[in-house]
């Protein structure tokens, strides 16, 4: 068993979403190597920050990223596999690609109750701001807006089993 730690640039931009690792940024990582019976088998934790913008107020952020990963490279010969050991050395940059990458956020968010934008001005909102005003109701829909849950509390209800 060997462990490593390294700190290397990422190679190329990493995520194709509101958030990603630009290309050049640190990826700190902590590697273990273990020899099994059916090749290396590599266990590992990687350290990163990740950049991009909030998906409700567009405003940008930046957050860390830590993730953990584990992989088999297997001798070659044999059966095909996903990741093999090549002249007695081991490529991390797949795995440690796709852990990073399947951890970004799909909505980030700059705080967890950002309150986003404003539908009608476009402005971001602010919580201090309190509730957005209230669109103009459908006249459809306008004779609903007197209808409570409350308003069935005043009808006299049924006595079970009579």
């Amino acid at each position: 068993m060997r462990e490593f730690t390294l700190d290397v640039p990422a190679p190329a931009k990493w995520g194709e979403g509101l958030v990603s690792v630009t290309e050049g940024e640190p990826i700190a990582l902590d590697v273990r190597l273990e020899s099994v019976h059916e090749g290396i088998l590599v266990t590992g934790e990687a350290d990163t920050e990740y950049t991009g913008v909030c998906g409700r107020c567009l405003r940008d952020i930046a957050e860390g990223l830590k993730v953990e990963f584990q992989e088999l490279f297997a001798y070659p010969g044999g059966e095909t596999t996903d990741f093999e050991v090549q002249d007695d050395h081991v490529d991390l940059e797949t795995p440690v690609r796709d852990a990073i990458v399947l951890s970004l956020p799909f909505q980030p968010v700059c705080e967890p109750d950002c309150p986003g934008l404003d539908p009608a001005t476009g402005e971001r909102l602010t919580a201090k701001a309190g509730p957005a005003p209230s669109a103009p109701i459908d006249p459809r829909w306008a004779a609903l807006q007197d209808y409570t849950q409350d308003h069935d509390d005043d009808a006299p209800r049924p006595v079970p089993g009579s």
